[in-house]
């Protein structure tokens, strides 16, 4: 029943998370120009609930498609109270803040190597933290919560959340080429600017200074208004057209299986719902050419004149 505030705007199974160990997520809203959990909007809310007494078990901020979330802030705020702060930084692998690298802002982070990630061992992903007693506790659990005897003794129940040997070798395989993945993918994320360049209504995830993203998902807000079409034509468009496109994450109270959840805002009207409305996540593999990229670019433009 303990509440844990965290990102409004990731994938469901940052949620998820919250729920398997019985606690209630309650989703916080996101910055309107880097789309990540609003330092201000945790701060009032954290605020409000020391003074009635409420505070919350944890905060999850979620690094978001690549960039990293204002950690020090964050960090800041939640030890202000005396709550400790997770850093989901499952999209980030490789990104930096401030000179500090995604995952290290709080107590614990979390990285992802599923398939689609930057480095990926075909699933699976890391836990970090520099609390030595909580790494021993999660490799114990992690590990069926074997007992250290000659035999197989168990006095918890316990997880196979073990990698295997074969997946994490591959992974620190593709770890010795991170950074040229991440360069590949800045490359990627220029081309698009230089082809949206000039182009009224498409907007970049905006990169704070200080901030060094990994690049992992490109993804654009399309003002319909002035662009001329919504992110719906835009995505119809590239379909048509055999190009493979999706919105930007759906935010957390919006998701059925979280039906009537409130999420926290600065004034009631949801940044993440609107990103939501008119986000567009193009294709980012750093194996794209300059040609492929021209190519998606144009489709997207196209949509917008068709439209008008």
């Amino acid at each position: 029943g303990d509440e844990v505030l965290m990102s409004d705007l990731t994938f469901a199974a940052s949620a998820f998370a919250t729920t398997y160990v019985g606690a209630v997520p309650v989703f916080v809203d996101s910055e309107p120009a880097t789309w990540q959990m609003d330092p201000e909007v945790l701060e009032a809310e954290l605020e409000r609930r020391a003074a009635a007494g409420r505070l919350p078990a944890a905060v999850v901020a979620v690094d978001l498609y690549g960039s990293v979330a204002d950690g020090t802030r964050l960090a800041a705020a939640c030890a202000r109270h005396g709550v400790p702060l997770v850093e989901d930084a499952a999209e980030a692998l490789g990104a930096s803040r401030d000179g500090v690298a995604a995952g290290r802002f709080g107590r614990v982070g979390v990285l992802s190597f599923n398939g689609n990630k930057i480095v990926t061992t075909g699933g699976g992903g890391a836990l970090l933290s520099d609390d030595a007693d909580l790494v021993a506790r999660a490799r114990h659990l992690g590990t069926q919560a074997r007992d250290g005897v000659p035999w197989y003794q168990h006095s918890e129940i316990g997880f196979n959340y073990r990698m295997g040997n074969l997946n994490a070798a591959v992974g620190r395989g593709q770890l010795a080429t991170l950074t040229e993945r991440m360069e590949r993918r800045a490359v990627v994320r220029r081309w698009y600017e230089q082809e949206f360049a000039g182009v009224e209504g498409v907007r970049f995830q905006a990169v704070p200074d200080g901030c060094s993203p990994n690049h992992w998902l490109t993804t654009v807000e399309i003002d319909e208004a002035v662009f001329g079409a919504g992110a719906a034509e835009v995505l119809a468009a590239l379909r048509a057209d055999g190009i493979e496109a999706r919105r930007g994450f759906c935010p957390m109270h919006l998701q059925p299986v979280f039906a009537g959840s409130v999420p926290v805002t600065a004034g009631g009207s949801s940044v993440a719902a609107a990103h939501f409305g008119c986000s567009v996540s193009l294709p980012s593999s750093g194996r794209l050419t300059r040609e492929q990229v021209e190519w998606i670019a144009g489709t997207v433009r196209a949509a917008g004149r068709l439209a008008a």
